[in-house]
C-alpha cells in the first residue's frame, strides 16, 4: 500500500461521474461513520454499506483475527479489492469506509467518481470509541493519535464536505446541503460551520457565479449588491438594491434605505436575502436581515479577498457610526455562505492587497500549515482560502458572541478601526488600515523579528506600513471608544509566535500612543 503524508496530500482530481456516484464516508477510527451512512441511507429512502462489514462477511471472521494471522498488507489488499467492487456496483448508494482504505492509491482513484464526505473526530473521542472493539491499530494510544495526526492531511484532501466533529445529529441535518453539491460546479467543497445559534454549509468553488449556483433554494431572494459588484456578478433573486461602493455607505441611513425597499418589495419572514458584495454589503445586508421582521434568513455571497477569508462568516452584521466602527449591528448567523475564489479576477490589485492583510492577520492566529504558505510569500489560492475560513470558524464555535477566545480575531483590528473613524471611513480600505493595525500590535507585543517579517509581506502587496490624515493622538482615543472597551480600557490581541495568539492585554496609554505616533507621517 502507497503511504502519504501531510506534504503529498493534495487535492485530487475530479471525475465527470460525480454528480451520480454514491455517497461516500471517510474519516478515521471512531468517526461514527456507519452510524452515519445508515441515517443519510435512511433519508435518501436506499440501503446502505459498510466496507469493513463486507469485507468480514467475505472472509467469515472478524477483522482483528484476519489482520494478527495474515498481517496488514495481506488485510490492506483484500480491503482495496473488496471496496473497489463495492464502488462500482451502481447500486451501492451510501458506502462508509474504514479508516486506512485510503492509503490504497486505487481507491483513491476510484473516488473521484464519488461525493466524498469526511467526519471528522477528535482523537481522544476517537480512542474512546475504538479501543478495546476489536480494531487491530486500536490497541496502543500513542500509535493511534500518532496515526490520527499523519491520516488527517489525507482526508482533507479526498473531501467534497468535512462535517465537524462532536454532533452525530449533524449528517442528517446536513445532508441536503451535501446533496447540492451534486448541482455545483466540479471542485466544489462544503465545510459546514457551527455556532451556538445556528450552523450552516459554506460552499467554495471556482464557478459558482457564473453557473448561477444557490442555496438554500426554498425561498426567494431580496438580493443587495453594489454598483461595481453589479457589474461583474449577478445573483437572480425577486428584487435587488444596489448601493454605492466603500466603508463609507455602510450607515444607518442606507440601512433603512434597504429595509423600506425589501418592505416596498413584499419581503416576507420566509423568505432571504442574498448579500452579494465584499464586507460592506455583507455587514449591512446582513444587519437588515437580522431586523427586518425581527429576523429574516440570509446567504452571504462575498466577492472580495475580505469577505471569502474573514467577515462573510461568523454572524456579526451591523453599520458604522461617525463615533466607531461597527457600533449598530447584530450576531445572525447566515444560512449558507457561497464562495466562488473566480470573483477575486474582477477585483483591482488595491482590492486584493486589502484583502491580504486578512490573510496574514488569520494565518497568525493559526500558525502551523497556514502560517507556512502565507509566510513563503505564495500567491493566495483556494487553499489559503480554505485554511482562513475554517480557522475562523473553528474559533467561532467556540465563542460565538466575542465574550472570551472569539477576540483573537481582533489582532491588528483595535487600531485599524481607530484609524478608519478617525478618517471618516474614506481615507483606508479596511484591509489598508488592518495592515498598519498589524504592524502596531507587532511592536506592542515586543516580536520585533516576526513585525520585519509581517512588513516585508504587506510591503509586497503594496499595502502601507505607514498613515497620514489623522493625529496620533485623535487615533490614540478613538480606541478608548472600542465598542469592546470596558471602563474605557481596551484589551489588546498580542503575538508570542505564530500560532500564539492572546487577547485581553491591558497596556499602558503611553505605550500604544507611542506605537501609533511610530506609524504617523
Amino acid at each position: 500500500m502507497e503511504a502519504l503524508n501531510r506534504d503529498t496530500a493534495e487535492r485530487r482530481p475530479r471525475g465527470p461521474g460525480r454528480r451520480g456516484g454514491a455517497l461516500v464516508l471517510i474519516g478515521f477510527m471512531g468517526a461514527g461513520k456507519t452510524s452515519a451512512a445508515r441515517t443519510m441511507a435512511a433519508e435518501l429512502g436506499t440501503g446502505h454499506h459498510d466496507s469493513d462489514r463486507e469485507i468480514e462477511r467475505e472472509l467469515g471472521e472478524p477483522i482483528e483475527a484476519f489482520f494478527d494471522r495474515e498481517g496488514e498488507e495481506a488485510f490492506r489488499a483484500r480491503e482495496e479489492e473488496t471496496i473497489l467492487r463495492l464502488l462500482a456496483d451502481e447500486s451501492v448508494r451510501v458506502l462508509a469506509l474504514g479508516g486506512g482504505a485510503l492509503g490504497s492509491a486505487r481507491v483513491r482513484e476510484a473516488l473521484a467518481d464519488h461525493l466524498v464526505v469526511l467526519l471528522e473526530v477528535e482523537p481522544g473521542v476517537a480512542w474512546h470509541r475504538a479501543s478495546g472493539k476489536g480494531r487491530p491499530l486500536a490497541r496502543d494510544r500513542g500509535r493511534f493519535e500518532q496515526l490520527h495526526g499523519d491520516r488527517q492531511p489525507l482526508y482533507e484532501s479526498l473531501a467534497d464536505a468535512i462535517l465537524p466533529a462532536g454532533d452525530r445529529g449533524l449528517p442528517r441535518r446536513a445532508l441536503p446541503a451535501i446533496e447540492a453539491l451534486r448541482e455545483a460546479p466540479e471542485g466544489t467543497r462544503l465545510v459546514w460551520a457551527s455556532a451556538e445559534s445556528g450552523e450552516y454549509p459554506v460552499f467554495v468553488g471556482k464557478g459558482l457565479l457564473a453557473a448561477g449556483f444557490f442555496h438554500p433554494r426554498d425561498a426567494r431572494r431580496f438580493v443587495v449588491t453594489d454598483e461595481n459588484v453589479a457589474r461583474h456578478h449577478r445573483v437572480e433573486g425577486e428584487w435587488q438594491e444596489t448601493i454605492p461602493p466603500g466603508e463609507a455607505e455602510k450607515t444607518l441611513a442606507r440601512a433603512e434605505e434597504v429595509l423600506r425597499g425589501l418592505a416596498r418589495a413584499g419581503c416576507e419572514r420566509g423568505d432571504l436575502v442574498a448579500a452579494v458584495g465584499g464586507g460592506v454589503v455583507g455587514d449591512l445586508a446582513g444587519f437588515c436581515a437580522a431586523v427586518y421582521q425581527r429576523g429574516v434568513r440570509h446567504v452571504q455571497v462575498p466577492t472580495s479577498l475580505v469577505a471569502q477569508v474573514d467577515s462573510a462568516y461568523g454572524g456579526k452584521t451591523g453599520v458604522d457610526l461617525p463615533e466607531g466602527k461597527n457600533y449598530v449591528g447584530a450576531f445572525h448567523q447566515p444560512s449558507a455562505v457561497i464562495a466562488d475564489p473566480a470573483a477575486l479576477e474582477t477585483l483591482p490589485r488595491e482590492e486584493l492587497a486589502a484583502g491580504y492583510a486578512e490573510v496574514v492577520k488569520t494565518a497568525l492566529i493559526a500558525g502551523g500549515e497556514l502560517w507556512a504558505r502565507v509566510r513563503s510569500g505564495a500567491e493566495v489560492d483556494e487553499r489559503t482560502i480554505l485554511g482562513c475560513l475554517r480557522t475562523k470558524l473553528r474559533v467561532v464555535s467556540e465563542d460565538e458572541r466575542d465574550d472570551g477566545r472569539r477576540q483573537v480575531l481582533n489582532l491588528g483590528h483595535t487600531i485599524a478601526h481607530a484609524l478608519e473613524s478617525a478618517t471618516g471611513y474614506r481615507r483606508y480600505r479596511h484591509g489598508e488600515a488592518v495592515a498598519i493595525g498589524l504592524l502596531a500590535a507587532l511592536r506592542l507585543s515586543g516580536r520585533e523579528d516576526l513585525r520585519n517579517e509581517v512588513a516585508e509581506l504587506l510591503r509586497a502587496r503594496g499595502l502601507p506600513e505607514r498613515f497620514d490624515g489623522a493625529a496620533p493622538e485623535q487615533v490614540a482615543e478613538l480606541i478608548g471608544r472600542d465598542k469592546k472597551s470596558r471602563g474605557g480600557r481596551v484589551g489588546f490581541v498580542l503575538v508570542d509566535a505564530p500560532g500564539q495568539v492572546s487577547h485581553g492585554h491591558k497596556l499602558d496609554d503611553g505605550e500604544v500612543l507611542a506605537a501609533i505616533r511610530e506609524l504617523a507621517g
